[in-house]
C-alpha cells in the first residue's frame, strides 16, 4: 500500500503541477491557456494541436489524459524510488530534481519528437523549462504529502 500510495501523490503532484504551469505560462506570454493541454494531443493530431486556442474533447481532452498518463508514469516512478529511501525528507527534492532532468533529457533529447509532451508547440523555450520544472516540484510536493499520510497511518 505505501509504494502506491507515493506514486499516487507524487504522480498526480506531477500531473497537476505541470498541467498548471503550462496553462499559467500561456496566459503570460498572452496564448490561450488550452494552447499547450492541445498541443500534448500533437503525437495523434500533429502539430496543428499546439495552435488550437479552444477546448474540445478531441484536443484538450486527450492532451489532458496524456499529460496525466506521463505525470502518472514519472511520479510513479519516483514516488516507488522515494518510498524505498529511509529519510524521504533528504531524498524528495534531489530526487525530484533528478526525475525531472531525466524526463526532460528523454522528452525532448531522445525520444521522437512526436512522442515529445508538446508543449514548445505552443509555449517558449523558457516556459517549457517552467513547466518541466513545475513537474518536478509537483512530484517532490506529492512525495511529502505521501510521507506525511503514511506518517498519520502509522500514528493512528
Amino acid at each position: 500500500m505505501s509504494v502506491l500510495r507515493y506514486a499516487l501523490y507524487c504522480g498526480a503532484g506531477a500531473a497537476l503541477a505541470s498541467t498548471a504551469a503550462t496553462m499559467l505560462s500561456a496566459r503570460a506570454e498572452g496564448e490561450s491557456p488550452w494552447r499547450p493541454v492541445n498541443a500534448t494531443s500533437h503525437w495523434l493530431h500533429g502539430d496543428a494541436a499546439g495552435r488550437r486556442a479552444d477546448p474540445d474533447l478531441a484536443h484538450t481532452g486527450l492532451g489532458a489524459a496524456t499529460n496525466v498518463a506521463a505525470g502518472m508514469m514519472w511520479g510513479g516512478l519516483f514516488g516507488a524510488w522515494l518510498e524505498r529511501r529511509r529519510s524521504v525528507s533528504k531524498a524528495v527534492v534531489p530526487g525530484a530534481a533528478a526525475t525531472g532532468a531525466l524526463a526532460a533529457g528523454l522528452d525532448y533529447g531522445l525520444l521522437p519528437r512526436r512522442l515529445s509532451p508538446g508543449w514548445e508547440l505552443a509555449l517558449s523555450p523558457r516556459s517549457v523549462g517552467v513547466s518541466l520544472a513545475a513537474m518536478a516540484a509537483g512530484m517532490a510536493a506529492g512525495g511529502m504529502a505521501a510521507r506525511a499520510a503514511e506518517d498519520r497511518a502509522h500514528a493512528g
